[in-house]
């Protein structure tokens, strides 16, 4: 990130000599840097994303009118502070153009006073913006748990807030989802923001121990406990002192050992094979679940007691066709992620894939997803990505509004926002573009990376 110039100015622009002269003059007499422009034409070229300063143009210009121009502007950096200068006539249009992103307008003739006014709030607010840039960049742009689990769709900023709400408290912790949905993501990502985070996270993979050694890995033994103990052990369990146990597929876990699991939720004590010694533990449980252990417990299945234990607070991690909004930031992510593993140079992904991606079935979820990026990144294409969405509409007015909202916000991705970028690369009108964003609840916000996060 390059720095912002030191020195905040302000671009002046209007066809009227007199009045830059007198503008530049009042500025510059308050103490503002003023560089002034009879036209629009090599504006936009000064300005960028760390441009230490703001704009104020006349509406009314020869050639690129003043709302053109900022339109061009918002487009380079939305939150960059342009004022307009109107008419009388003009009043009414600078009142709309505020909607559509103008910081402020100023009606002719107006007191020099007022311009310093004006101009000094914007310069403040400007000065404010890149500060809060700045700081965001020296801490990665993302917070921990966003650089985790990212997405914007709401359903993720809900996940990321229930996860901060509960990150330092006691609670044990049901994360319910399917295969592939980031289960195990979400509970590191909580592990690594609480109180516990210095402290062992110890994963165990309830559907991979055999039966007749899970006891003795979770709770360990003493010497003699069983023919070839010759000394004591620490278990699982006890390993994870201070810190997370994670309790992956729990609904494999047998129901003798269940039981267990239950006495030592509720005593916070477990007691190694061939002792009758409790020993205390201060652990935080965190269970998943591909399975409703609702319906498990139902059908005797699963220890109601058990899951009553362990639900205090449960979290359902969304399918990717919950979020489908977020599919071509996660490929760019993953594919950026598999570049690093590979050794490879970071591949930049063209929007018709990315748009292929948005569209797909992803019955593997985001797991699915790595094994795509992986496959692009290592030179093998984007095998194994199938467009099937059509199943999921019910007509065919369903269908076409899926795929243009999946292949609009795919292209926005690419363009890093780019308003402009987007609406050229689909064939469309500025107007059009803006039309179907609205229809589809789009938000230029979303897919810049700059922008600021959202409101959790």
């Amino acid at each position: 990130m390059t720095s912002p110039s030191p020195t905040p100015t302000v671009l002046f622009v209007d066809d009227e000599e007199h009045l830059r002269l007198a503008s530049k003059q009042a500025l510059d007499l308050a103490g503002f840097e003023v560089e002034c422009f009879s036209s629009a034409d090599h504006v936009a070229d000064l300005v960028s994303r760390n441009f230490n300063g703001i704009v104020v143009t006349d509406i009314r210009l020869p050639g690129i009118s003043g709302l053109t121009l900022m339109q061009n502007l918002l487009e380079i950096d939305p939150e960059l502070p342009v004022i307009l200068i109107t008419g009388h006539g003009d009043v009414q249009l600078a009142v709309e153009s505020m909607r559509s992103g103008a910081y402020d307008f100023i009606e002719k003739p107006f007191a020099s006073a007022h311009l310093s006014d004006v101009v000094g709030r914007a310069l403040e607010k400007r000065a404010m913006t890149l500060e809060i840039r700045t700081l965001r960049s020296a801490v990665g742009g993302r917070d921990k748990l966003e650089a985790r689990l990212m997405g914007r769709a709401p359903v993720m900023v809900e996940i990321r807030r229930q996860i901060r709400a509960i990150a330092d408290t006691e609670a044990d912790l049901l994360i319910v989802g399917d295969t592939g949905t980031g289960k195990e993501v979400a509970a590191r990502a909580l592990h690594a923001i609480s109180s516990r985070r210095d402290k062992p996270f110890v994963a165990i993979n309830c559907g991979a121990l055999p039966g007749d050694l899970m006891e003795n890995e979770l709770f360990g033994h003493e010497p003699g406990a069983f023919v070839g103990a010759t000394r004591a052990r620490f278990g699982k369990f006890e390993h994870a002192r201070g810190g997370t146990i994670f309790l992956d597929e729990i609904e494999s876990m047998p129901q003798e050992l269940q039981v267990k699991l239950l006495r030592t939720i509720q005593e916070r004590t477990i007691t190694r094979l061939g002792s009758n010694e409790p020993i205390e533990l201060d652990v935080r449980f965190i269970a998943t679940s591909k399975s409703e252990l609702e319906e498990m417990a139902a059908e005797g299945k699963f220890r109601r007691d058990l899951l009553y234990r362990l639900n205090v607070v449960t979290l359902r991690m969304p399918t990717l066709a919950q979020r489908r909004e977020d599919i071509p930031r996660l490929f760019i992510q993953l594919a950026n992620e598999a570049a690093a593993r590979y050794r490879r140079e970071p591949k930049e992904v063209p929007s018709a894939v990315l748009a292929l991606c948005a569209s797909a079935n992803w019955p593997g979820n985001v797991r699915e997803l790595r094994n795509a990026a992986d496959r692009f990144v290592l030179g093998l294409g984007a095998t194994g990505i199938v467009d099937e969405s059509e199943s999921d509409a019910k007509n065919l007015g369903e269908r076409v509004s899926a795929f243009e909202r999946n292949a609009i916000a795919a292209e926005l991705t690419a363009q890093g926002g780019s308003l402009k970028g987007t609406y050229e690369s689909l064939g469309l009108s500025r107007k059009s573009l803006y039309e179907k964003m609205q229809k589809h609840g789009l938000s230029r916000a979303d897919y810049n990376d700059s922008a600021e996060p959202d409101s959790e």
